[in-house]
């Protein structure tokens, strides 16, 4: 059976250890000698070992005494250590949030400084990747994913509303010697694709049979992010997330280049561990999260209508 001994009796042994003496071990606990001496006696019984030699008036650790010192010290040098750490954050929180790439890069980050107004006790740490967190190892607290699944045992995914793809292309492309005006205009041009998007052109050239599309052409990327920069570069017309492309259709990098009702798809959810989703951080999190969306689908529909954009409130 494991030994248990008291947290008490092994400080009062730590600080007689390092300073070499009862008393002096009193006065840095603020406590009398007679009360050191107890616990140090109570210790040894707990431990069934002599830990000091006791000679008159002073003491010396024994060979036991000296290895149980050298761990013990460390231990409290540890303790130390992780006190400071925790003191330097000042009552903050850190909150660490996984997330796609093309969802931190286009529409998460130009967002956090309205959390941090909102919750200046909390930094966010952001990490972005395609490969899902593992949240069960304690280093992330939320994770953003893209056509997530079910959550994970022991997790909880809240899905985002529907992301709606349209066609989306530079001005000068829309305006240009091949203006495009209706669906039908999408054939003289090159189709940008984004390969790993729930949606494509394949499922668009299905809803609009009597377009003739060059379905295996046009320069393709893994990554949305890259699709929208290649849009906004006048490479050809891409098929993405009206989220995703919400500061280049602001500032009229972008447009959507006829009235559409755009396709539906269930795009990012965010998952979080069932112990942890009421945390504090967290919920704040995502509350703050879900009301920004609830913004982002009011302005969704004047650019579906055809309306000027303009910014969410």
């Amino acid at each position: 059976m494991r030994k248990r001994v008291s947290i008490k009796a092994v400080q009062a042994f730590e600080a007689a250890a390092r300073l070499g003496s009862f008393a002096l071990a009193a006065e840095d606990l603020a406590v009398t000698p007679s009360a050191v001496s107890h616990q140090v006696k109570l210790l040894e019984e707990q431990l069934g070992v002599r830990l000091f030699h006791r000679v008159h008036r002073s003491v010396a650790l024994t060979d036991a005494g000296r290895v149980y010192a050298a761990e013990v010290t460390a231990a409290f040098a540890r303790i130390d250590a992780a006190t400071q750490a925790v003191a330097t954050v000042s009552g903050g929180a850190i909150l660490t949030v996984h997330s796609t790439p093309s969802f931190a890069t286009q529409w998460l980050m130009p967002r956090l400084t309205r959390f941090q107004d909102l919750h200046p006790g909390i930094d966010i740490r952001l990490h972005a990747s395609v490969a899902p967190a593992d949240l069960a190892q304690g280093a992330v607290d939320v994770d953003i994913r893209y056509n997530p699944g079910p959550a994970p045992a022991g997790a909880v995914l809240v899905p985002f509303p529907e992301d709606t793809i349209v066609p989306m292309c530079s001005p000068a492309l829309a305006n240009g010697l091949k203006p495009i005006r209706r669906p039908e205009d999408l054939g003289q041009h090159t189709l940008i694709h984004s390969e790993i998007n729930i949606l494509g052109w394949r499922d668009w050239a299905r809803r609009h049979r009597k377009v003739q599309l060059d379905l295996e052409r046009g320069p393709r990327f893994d990554r949305s992010f890259m699709a929208i920069s290649a849009a906004v570069d006048g490479l050809g017309v891409c098929l993405d997330s009206i989220l995703l492309a919400e500061r280049e259709l602001l500032s009229g990098r972008l447009v959507v280049p006829f009235q559409t009702a755009g396709m539906k798809a269930q795009g990012h959810g965010l998952v979080t561990l069932k112990s942890t989703a009421d945390l504090p951080k967290i919920r704040a999190f995502r509350e703050w999260l879900f009301d920004e969306l609830k913004k982002a689908r009011r302005w969704e529909e004047q650019v579906l209508d055809g309306r000027p954009p303009r910014p969410a409130p």
